[in-house]
């Protein structure tokens, strides 16, 4: 129970940099999506930087993650992306709910494990 937090970081890090580098690079053919879904992803693919940012940003901190460097600005920074993954699941391609709710569940499983880290920032008063 005691190396649980270690292997959720790890775990954690490994997907999201497993998905920056194969979505920066293209290197898996992406599965076929709903009309709704495919004009979403369009549209940051097609703005030009959107994507290219997100997946640098996903590997960045999956690589600060498995290196137990930074780990409460990476679960930071990493906190609406994984709640963006959830979330276009949830509303337009339901197939990839499972993989949303795990980035979830483990990005708040390690940030209960770094609370102390972030309770400055979490008092109502500065």
């Amino acid at each position: 129970m005691k190396h649980l937090p270690t292997i959720a970081r790890i775990l954690l890090g490994l997907v999201f940099v497993f998905g920056g580098v194969t979505g920066l690079f293209q290197l898996v053919e992406q599965p076929e999506v709903g009309e709704e879904a495919a004009a979403f992803m369009g549209a940051i693919m097609d703005s030009g930087y959107l994507w290219p940012v997100i997946k640098v940003t996903e590997i960045v901190c999956g690589v600060l993650l498995i290196l137990g460097m930074f780990v409460p600005l990476a679960l930071v920074v990493l906190a609406p992306v994984a709640l963006n993954i959830l979330l276009f699941h949830l509303f337009l391609e339901p197939s990839g709910i499972p993989i949303g709710l795990f980035l979830l569940v483990l990005g708040l499983y390690l940030a209960h494990q770094h609370r102390e880290s972030f309770s400055a920032v979490l008092r109502r008063k500065a």
